[in-house]
């Protein structure tokens, strides 16, 4: 078979272009450390890392959801352990100490009705805590300050025809009878302030949920309430705690015998600041209060239960935050040590053919005529 000058040209530019391409991969891996830098160059390990990248970045989301959560329970921890280191100076020391005989002198009433008044305003600011501009115990509705302590027209059978009550309000619901109130502290004419709308509306308020999405699989379907759908309990995290439901409430909306904590704080107040002194029905309440108190530190307990399950919920994502990063290495990064010798040996290659071209036109028979 002849070869000729020009086959053996054309081979050479076809090897040297190959030697060329091979190194200029090689450098290309070496300074930007990735097996690849387009789909064309390996699309089953792009699809690959694509679809890893998505799992990190959706990962790094439920992350930074936990940390919120986190941070948001604290606050509602710190509330309510506040609320409940309220109740117990109130009931173990200004309660005990007003029942002891030798403090039963009206004046001196008198100043521990002022405690038990002033301590009433301050659990209401805790109940409006706030964290990053969102009120912790507001349920789903975290925009607003949901209590407000208010004096409203006693419309009740025998009340004098200027008498007030004082009333709180939670999202404009009276506590104790369901009513909905206006902004300016007026019953809402428009609204359905039937006995079974009144209890439906206070027990709403109390099951109030505001769910966030941490990875589980949120699961929503249709649903004939008010948003059209609803999340089922297991797919996600319910971080609302009404704080109707923590400083209690009247379930059945009739207004009598209130269980809730701050009322009941101003009824002791009125109890101790009375001419003549009911040792009895101040017992009453005081023994009624510090039920109401217990139910605070059970709500703390669950909040406790629910950080550890947020730390456990952490910890695992954190864990898959790790192997995914090692995942994506091992598809989209290049070991360095195997990229300096690819590299190296595609220079020496290069070098080695540019060495043959020097050689590659032979001595022909003109070379030998004279």
């Amino acid at each position: 078979m002849r070869i000729t000058t020009n086959a053996i040209l054309r081979n050479y530019k076809s090897n040297l272009g190959a030697s060329m391409s091979n190194l200029d991969i090689a450098r290309t891996q070496v300074m930007t450390q990735r097996r690849f830098n387009s789909t064309m160059e390996d699309p089953s390990s792009a699809l690959r890392a694509a679809v890893l990248n998505r799992k990190y970045a959706r990962n790094e989301d439920y992350l930074n959801q936990v940390k919120d959560v986190q941070s948001y329970q604290d606050a509602q921890e710190d509330g309510a352990m506040q609320i409940s280191n309220i109740a117990l100076t109130l009931n173990k020391q200004y309660g005990l100490e007003a029942l002891n005989g030798t403090n039963g002198s009206r004046d001196t009433r008198l100043t521990y009705a002022t405690a038990w008044r002033d301590a009433q305003e301050s659990m209401v600011l805790s109940l409006n805590a706030s964290y990053e501009g969102k009120y912790v115990f507001a349920g789903s509705d975290g925009m607003t300050p949901p209590f407000r302590l208010a004096d409203v027209k006693d419309t009740s059978p025998g009340a004098a025809a200027d008498a007030t009550k004082q009333v709180l309000l939670y999202r404009n619901v009276d506590v104790t009878t369901g009513d909905l109130y206006t902004a300016d502290n007026q019953i809402d004419p428009n609204a359905d302030n039937s006995e079974s709308a009144r209890k439906e509306r206070l027990k709403n308020l109390a099951n109030d949920t505001s769910y966030v999405d941490l990875g589980f699989g949120l699961n929503i379907s249709e649903s004939a309430d008010k948003n059209g759908v609803t999340v089922e309990d297991s797919s996600a995290f319910n971080i609302s705690l009404p704080g109707i439901k923590l400083v209690g409430y009247d379930e059945t909306a009739s207004g009598d015998n209130t269980k809730n904590m701050i009322l009941l704080m101003g009824e002791i107040s009125n109890k101790l600041a009375a001419e003549e002194f009911d040792y009895e029905g101040y017992r009453e309440l005081l023994g009624t209060f510090d039920g109401q108190r217990n139910n605070v530190l059970q709500h703390v307990t669950t909040l406790g239960t629910k950080t550890e399950f947020l730390t456990t919920t952490k910890e695992r994502l954190e864990t898959n935050e790790i192997n995914l990063t090692t995942q994506i290495d091992n598809v989209v990064n290049i070991d360095m040590a195997e990229a300096i010798m690819n590299f190296s040996w595609a220079q020496y290659a290069y070098n080695a053919a540019l060495k043959v071209g020097n050689n590659i036109l032979t001595p022909s028979f003109i070379d030998f005529m004279n």
